[in-house]
């Protein structure tokens, strides 16, 4: 398994269900609705991940996954 199918398998374990880490919709509605997390407003989904990065472990993990080609 590579790593970055690992990272996603972690993102998708918290999620608590299959998630394209790229989806900008789907990563929004699965912090705002099953996890709570409020992302700030800002003009790119990257941005406000980037701004909540503390928040909880899966943001880091989407930043990750997201990073890697």
């Amino acid at each position: 398994m590579s790593n970055k199918s690992f990272v996603r398998q972690r993102i998708c374990i918290y999620a608590g269900q299959d998630v394209d880490p790229n989806n900008d919709e789907q990563v929004g509605n699965i912090l705002k609705f099953k996890l709570e997390i409020q992302l700030p407003q800002r003009s790119s989904m990257d941005e406000a991940l980037a701004a909540s990065t503390s928040d909880h472990e899966i943001i880091a993990l989407i930043i990750r996954y997201r990073a890697m080609r």
